[in-house]
């Protein structure tokens, strides 16, 4: 096979299970040993085989998987064995199997239970794979090589490679554990565990399988699984259609287990943006999930910005993208080659053009969230660097914030729509570098306002320079992105590198929203086109409108519909005032979720298929931006805004309620939990919330 014959795995009908710095992929039959799947630890490979038989020499076959679901850390398997048991078409066989991945590894539970009439005698067998594959190589679809040789123990097998030592016991001890003689490129790296089974009807026979992986070598990022320091808990959804319950449980849930901890402080929690390809920090990634999980859990945001602040940069460094007060785009764990796509990124790269926004933004949220005072003021230092670097990367004859890769080999497109084919005009043409995007400026406003306010309120100089500077951008912004087709006035998505709007409608507008940079027309408009049927489907809304040349429903940034996209623009219509507007984005979000499972992932198509969301193939699940736009729905539904400081709450529910009657628990005003519900004829009440709060009923 040739470099170009490969390609990047799918994971639409893959059971995905993670926890921390560790995934299992698992087949649809439960089976890992397909290209994409197994188990990876610190973005590499290190078990490619784990499959499941039972009979006898000659006579093995797999159970038949015929239920399965993932959610967090867990993978449940429910599977039948028809090679044993009775003779007949009702099979006699169960095989349950509770597949965890914890701290360090993972755990298989297998219980095999018969209902045959008669004892059964059989053998189960286990066939184990080591592996020693980076990430780049499994996403660029290469099958492992050159597999670490297995030490078999008297319970199980250890195997070594540069980075990990990776052991396999067995409970109870198998009855023979042997080598694969087989001669094969990979003969030495497999081995199989059996054990002699009598399945008396009933009673089951119980295996558990601890697979620990140890690291030997450190990397770059060795970032541990951070679940085990937030307590999510006491949050709880409750509305009349149960769907909205569900979703939230299950993102709440994903979330929870994509959480790292920042190895140089451990005690700060982020979320990693989502797995397989990319868990670990993301700043844009990172600073969203934060902000959507606010109203719920402050401690979250403010370990993300800690953790952000820390490699907050201090050079310029074209290799890097690395410039004073820019905010990283990732850290990996080694560099990064995407093989085939010319694309080589540094274990450190900053190629972003908005993080940097976004972490200010996010740090202003925060405190009015009740992120204690302390906290704020030593990000301050951090604060005041970052909206430098905002003013200077405005600092061109556009003044606009634009970006343009100088290394050669880093993204092309530096906003969350970082595929090179995202930005289009009108007419389905590509747009030419330097590019400044629609929502890059709008945040970079809504930045500086923020600032101002923090500096306000802890007596740093410079408010009255940054309110100044927001209304030269915000005014900038109405003068060269508002364009017009046969439907009316909209915002382009971008100015190109020859001073041209990229007139394509796209769902960049969303982003606006919200960031007070809108007039009420401008709002009216700008909501109007993203309900229209151009850029709303059925279940969210998509990059890029229907009517454009370009588009594809299944394009990664050319037609379909990224989860908290559409969850973004939700919360915008919200925070301008107009919460009705959102009830269809809501809805079509509840309605995708409902359709995948309960697990919104990273993006999926832009059209249905018979009423149904149609799957990006590669798009990781769980994502930790589309895990937290489950907890911005309800945001959104209770028209919430908490502001410690000013000891004042609005709650502006949406009428009527799109899931009817709704209790939300495990808000928090500051330290104080908070329950609000909104009944059938929309009345809201409120428990918890401290004394001498102002609550706004709008």
């Amino acid at each position: 096979m040739t470099s170009s014959s490969y390609r990047q795995p799918w994971l639409h009908d893959r059971q995905i299970a993670v926890l921390g710095n560790a995934t299992v992929l698992s087949a649809p039959d439960g089976a890992l040993g397909a290209v994409g799947t197994g188990l990876l630890v610190d973005d590499r490979l290190v078990l490619a085989t784990f499959a499941l038989t039972l009979g006898a020499p000659g006579q093995w076959e797999a159970p038949k998987v015929i239920s399965s679901t993932s959610r967090g850390a867990v993978t449940s398997l429910w599977a039948c064995a028809r090679n044993v048991g009775d003779a007949g078409p009702d099979p006699s066989v169960e095989v349950h199997t509770q597949r965890e991945v914890v701290s360090g590894g993972l755990r298989e539970q297998i219980c095999v239970v018969s209902r045959s009439h008669r004892p059964v005698q059989t053998r189960i067998r286990l066939e184990i794979g080591s592996a020693a594959a980076d990430l780049a190589q499994i996403k660029a679809g290469r099958p492992p090589r050159d597999a670490p040789t297995l030490e078999a123990t008297p319970s199980g097998f250890t195997w070594f490679d540069r980075r990990h030592r990776t052991t396999v016991q067995a409970t109870p001890q198998p009855a023979r554990v042997s080598l694969d003689a087989t001669p094969s490129a990979s003969a030495d790296s497999r081995g199989y565990l059996e054990w002699d089974v009598e399945l008396a009807r009933g009673l089951p026979v119980q295996l558990s399988i601890d697979i620990d992986v140890a690291r030997r070598e450190p990397s770059h990022f060795d970032a541990d699984p951070g679940a085990p320091r937030v307590d999510w808990s006491g949050i709880s959804v409750r509305a009349a259609d149960r769907r909205l319950d569900k979703l939230v449980d299950t993102g709440l849930e994903d979330l929870r287990c994509l959480l790292l901890r920042d190895p140089l402080a451990p005690d700060d929690v982020f979320a990693g943006a989502g797995t397989p390809w990319y868990l670990t920090l993301f700043g844009r990634d990172a600073l969203w999930a934060a902000r959507m999980m606010l109203p719920f859990d402050v401690h979250l945001a403010g370990g993300t910005l800690r953790t952000l602040a820390r490699r907050q940069g201090t050079i310029s460094d074209p290799e890097t993208a690395q410039e004073p007060g820019k905010i990283l785009h990732e850290v990996r764990r080694t560099s990064v080659v995407d093989i085939g796509d010319g694309l080589e990124l540094p274990a450190l790269y900053y190629g972003t053009v908005d993080a940097t926004a976004l972490w200010a933004i996010v740090l202003h949220d925060a405190w009015r969230s009740g992120l204690p005072p302390d906290e704020v003021r030593e990000l301050l230092p951090h604060l005041q660097a970052a909206m430098a670097w905002n003013r200077r990367a405005a600092d061109n004859d556009s003044g606009l914030l634009r970006y343009l890769d100088a290394s050669g080999h880093g993204l092309t497109n530096q906003g969350w729509k970082d595929s090179g084919d995202s930005m289009r005009r009108r007419d389905g043409s590509l747009a030419v570098a330097p590019i400044a995007l629609l929502e890059a400026q709008a945040y970079a406003v809504e930045a500086a306002r923020g600032a101002a306010q923090l500096y306000d309120a802890f007596g740093v100089e410079g408010a009255a320079s940054e309110r100044a500077w927001a209304d030269v951008l915000a005014a900038r912004i109405r003068e060269n992105y508002w364009v017009t087709d046969a439907d009316g006035p909209y915002l382009a998505m971008a100015i190109d590198g020859s001073g041209i709007p990229v007139d394509g409608v796209g769902s960049n507008m969303g982003h606006v929203l919200g960031t007070g940079v809108l007039s009420a027309a401008e709002r009216d408009a700008t909501i109007a086109r993203l309900n229209s049927p151009d850029l709303l489907g059925e279940f969210g809304i998509g990059t890029l409108g229907r009517s454009n040349p370009a588009y594809n429903p299944i394009g990664y940034h050319t037609g379909s519909v990224w989860t908290h996209d559409s969850a973004i623009a939700l919360l915008g219509m919200v925070r301008e005032g107009q919460p009705r507007a959102g009830a269809g984005i809501a809805r079509a979000l509840v309605n995708g979720g409902a359709a995948l499972g309960y697990r919104l992932p990273e993006l999926f198509a832009g059209e249905s298929v018979a009423g149904m969301p149609a799957p990006y193939p590669a798009a990781c699940r769980p994502q930790a931006w589309a895990a937290a736009s489950a907890l911005a729905i309800v945001t959104a539904l209770l028209g919430l805004s908490i502001d410690v400081p000013g000891s004042r709450i609005v709650l502006a529910p949406m009428r009527p309620a799109p899931f009817g009657p709704l209790t939300v628990t495990g808000l928090h005003f500051g330290a104080a939990p908070l329950t609000v519900s909104v009944d059938a004829s929309g009345k809201v009440g409120i428990s918890g919330l401290p004394d001498g709060v102002e609550v706004e009923l709008e």
